[in-house]
């Protein structure tokens, strides 16, 4: 669902002659609604200035138009502060060259709402307030000067300036919110009491924005009046860019001994640590429960790639609801001081655990496991996601029964981010990935395939794989070669899951599991063979090559003789 707001504003004269406040707004929809939010935004020229409406409104076209031509990589804040700074030199450069523009300068309050957050930008005396519930919030800060006499004397301006200082804040948004942007000929003569009761009496943005300003002039207001009144009916579903907003400002953790607090959690114990995490057993101190905290190693606190990496791992995997996953514990913003996530913990352990401890996997227990594992990915597949390292150390066996899918740490919903660069284990990696191709459906089915093969077998079908390594890839050998007692049916499955060719392996979760299901009622015929020239067509030449050569000098030869 996306962000869905009610927007609507009122500018009026009052007793002076002309208007100097100029405000609007812009609400796109879809892909830019999602990308960039919606914008509004209110400027009041500074008086005495002869260019004041003029700076108001350049100010206010030029931010609601190009802060939407910024690229959609920029941050929010990034993009107004870039955008602002143009415009700044801007109306220097025309208070500089045109005498009839003199003192060509504006206050400025702008306001974005994204998916789940709003974002402000603000310089000057003009205001934004935000009503939630019945708490009525004033959210910036004039930039005057601290003394009776001059309180209408601005320290900061756009236009004021050659470097422009602006405020920039964020926060989370609410269904039911009302945000107000109002210039200083509203909030002066009405006080935060007068506009809370109006927006408290006219819930319609329309109804409120022109209520504010008429009663600032019925109040005795002698300035321009102008406000903005924004309603957000809806707050968008959580997506990455917000989470990456509110999590990269956290401070990556030191290192936790057991027994040490961090928030609302104490440490059991350190589960695992690599280049690129830490996993803690936790145990939460309010109500006791065991949970699993992932976070960066301290030598990663630098490396922004890492703590995006986690941050988008993490809203990865709260999109997943289902028991074939650990499920993330939600946090508020003010409950977590330092970057991680938390997800439940179960007793048990991975797949590749078990074989490192010598189990022998049944067919029956093989078969389960891939009903269980397929499902899985159906759920992932279905939200558009890729988990791109499926192998047995990533699976894990609860000791309620239950299979689950781990680490999050290279997925990716297709679309959205890369699935490229080869992301994964060699040894579970389709031969069109480690060709440098983009992750599929068929090849997160094939590292599936590979793992049934492996816990069946102990083998992979088509060798060990080292990382950098260029492998040719034949036909499997079959793995009855290896346990004589698998199933023709089932052989016939994981050939066709590990199939040299995408076309030639299942072309969804749903068509594996149904093979997996049905496997002895309705199996599967043998695969076959790839043709050399499909698998190794370097091979071949080469040989054509060799055979070229012989045949030429057999002729030579033969001319000779004669």
């Amino acid at each position: 669902m996306p962000l869905q707001l009610t927007i609507a504003h009122t500018s009026t004269t009052g007793p002076r002659e002309r208007n100097e406040d100029f405000c609007g707004f812009v609400t796109p929809e879809g892909a830019q609604l999602a990308n960039k939010g919606a914008l509004a935004a209110l400027a009041d020229g500074v008086s005495g200035g002869t260019g004041g409406r003029e700076a108001a409104e350049y100010t206010v076209r030029g931010l609601l138009a190009d802060y939407y031509a910024t690229p959609d990589t920029w941050e929010v804040q990034h993009a107004l502060d870039k955008v602002l700074g143009a415009i700044n030199r801007w109306l220097i450069s025309q208070a500089t060259t045109r005498r009839d523009l003199a003192g060509m300068s504006c206050t400025l309050s702008a306001l974005v709402l994204r998916g789940q957050r709003y974002h402000l930008a603000h310089v000057g005396d003009s205001r934004i307030y935000r009503l939630r519930g019945d708490v009525f919030t004033q959210l910036t800060t004039d930039h005057v000067w601290d003394r009776p006499d001059m309180r209408h004397v601005l320290k900061r301006a756009v236009g004021l300036d050659s470097h422009l200082m602006a405020d920039f804040a964020e926060g989370e948004l609410q269904a039911g919110d009302v945000f107000v942007l109002v210039s200083d000929g509203v909030w002066e003569p009405l006080g935060e009491l007068g506009m809370h009761s109006a927006l408290n009496l006219h819930r319609n943005p329309a109804l409120a924005a022109g209520e504010l300003v008429r009663l600032a002039h019925k109040q005795g207001g002698q300035d321009n009046a102008s406000a903005v009144v924004v309603r957000v009916d809806a707050v968008a579903e959580d997506n990455l860019r917000d989470h990456l907003a509110a999590e990269r400002r956290l401070p990556v953790p030191p290192r936790l001994k057991p027994g040490t607090r961090l928030d609302d959690f104490e440490v059991v114990e350190v589960l695992h640590e690599s280049r690129m995490s830490l996993l803690y057993k936790v145990r939460k101190r309010s109500d006791g429960r065991l949970w699993v905290l992932k976070t960066l190693p301290p030598r990663a606190a630098n490396q922004p790639e890492f703590a995006a990496a986690l941050i988008q791992e993490e809203w990865l995997a709260k999109k997943v609801i289902a028991h074939y996953f650990p499920q993330v514990l939600p946090l508020a913003a003010d409950e977590r001081s330092a970057l991680y996530y938390v997800m439940s913990w179960h007793a048990g352990a991975t797949l590749q655990q078990h074989l490192d401890a010598g189990r022998h996997f049944s067919i029956a227990e093989a078969t389960q496991t891939g009903i269980r594992l397929i499902k899985g990915l159906a759920a992932l597949h279905r939200l558009n996601i890729l988990h791109r390292d499926i192998k047995p150390a990533n699976l894990h066996l609860g000791e309620d029964g239950k299979l689950r899918i781990l680490d999050f740490g290279v997925a990716a919903s297709s679309g959205l981010h890369d699935t490229g660069g080869g992301a994964g284990t060699p040894s579970f990696m389709a031969p069109e990935l480690i060709a440098g191709a983009a992750a599929t459906v068929q090849s997160e089915l094939y590292a599936a395939g590979v793992t049934l093969y492996y816990l069946l077998t102990r083998k992979y079908p088509y060798g060990e794989i080292e990382p950098f390594q260029h492998p040719r890839f034949g036909d499997p050998p079959p793995p009855t070669r290896y346990r004589p007692e698998i199933p023709q049916w089932l052989e016939n499955l994981l050939l066709k899951a590990v199939a040299f060719e995408p076309k030639n392996r299942f072309e969804t979760a749903e068509e594996m599991l149904l093979a997996l299901e049905q496997g002895e009622r309705h199996p599967l015929g043998a695969p076959r063979r790839t043709p050399l020239l499909t698998r190794d067509p370097a091979r071949v030449w080469q040989a054509l090559a060799v055979f070229s050569i012989v045949l030429n000098l057999l002729l030579v030869y033969l001319l000779i003789v004669a």
